[in-house]
């Protein structure tokens, strides 16, 4: 098992706030993560929620900014921000794009070279990372949810279909959820996964709820002013394909909300309460 690093820890409404580093293998280098450990984790292990950030952040992204740990710590959950992708990856076009490379991993396991050796954020969210954290921390690894923002949004729906078994609870803010229909998927898909179609649909929510949905209810929020709805999000596929599929879905629009951190501290709650009715807390 890896060895973690400390980077800091702080506390923070009578837990830990914690930035952690270790040697990941699914990503063949150096990866960071947040952690949020409630008061109650002194005493029992935590259930546990993954929130995967967006194009261009980072572990520190909605640690700093969604200010979710206040619930948190009422509610006894522990939070986890894994980055976006691994980092220094050295490779050309990794950089310098922010719809792509480096901060916009898709949380998917590259197919082409060279993204193949690094960007595997799929294996390093759905297995790498849970026995790490039951490894060297009070978490309930069998006891977990997955949220996410945008791209984030993307990685948390197509984590739980393709692991219907894993997470117990789903959410998302303003999520990608037809990347094979829209510029940013598509960008990034054609060079992480090749010209393909056929492979893109493992990592396309709108084709994944068709073959196998989630048991449970999926809670989206969406802002009406979001300037990226009409081009890149298009909530209303993922409607339509959970209600041809018979998938359970709560989707909220909230006017006048864009696609900002605003935008999810003002919801975030919700979400919090939505995953710890389904993991018993």
């Amino acid at each position: 098992m890896a060895t973690i690093e400390t980077i800091s820890e702080q506390r923070c409404h009578g837990g830990v706030q914690g930035f952690y580093g270790h040697d990941s293998r699914a990503c063949g280098g150096p990866m960071r993560f947040a952690l949020y450990l409630p008061p109650q984790a002194a005493r029992q292990p935590c259930p546990l929620l993954y929130f995967l950030a967006g194009l261009t952040c980072t572990e520190e992204t909605a640690t700093i900014k969604a200010g979710a740990q206040r619930l948190a710590a009422e509610l006894g959950l522990a939070l986890v921000m894994p980055d976006t992708s691994p980092r220094d990856t050295g490779f050309d076009g990794a950089t310098g794009d922010w719809e792509f490379g480096e901060g916009a991993g898709f949380y998917l396991d590259a197919t082409q070279a060279p993204w193949s050796a690094r960007f595997r954020m799929r294996s390093y969210v759905a297995e790498e990372l849970p026995a790490l954290l039951a490894a060297h921390f009070p978490v309930d690894v069998e006891r977990a949810g997955v949220c996410g923002h945008s791209m984030g949004g993307h990685g948390a729906l197509t984590l739980a279909l393709a692991y219907p078994q894993r997470y117990r609870s789903v959410s998302a803010f303003a999520p990608i959820v037809a990347p094979s229909q829209v510029p940013w998927g598509e960008k990034a898909f054609a060079r992480y996964l090749g010209d393909d179609r056929k492979a893109w649909a493992g990592y396309d929510a709108c084709a994944l709820v068709r073959r196998q949905t989630f048991p449970g209810t999926i809670l989206v929020d969406q802002g009406e002013a979001d300037r990226f709805l009409q081009e890149q999000l298009r909530p209303e596929l993922f409607e339509r394909a959970c209600a041809e599929a018979g998938q359970a879905l709560v989707l909220r629009r909230q006017p006048g909300y864009d696609h900002s951190y605003w935008f999810i501290a003002t919801f975030v709650d919700d979400h919090l309460r939505h995953h710890a009715k389904a993991l018993g807390l």
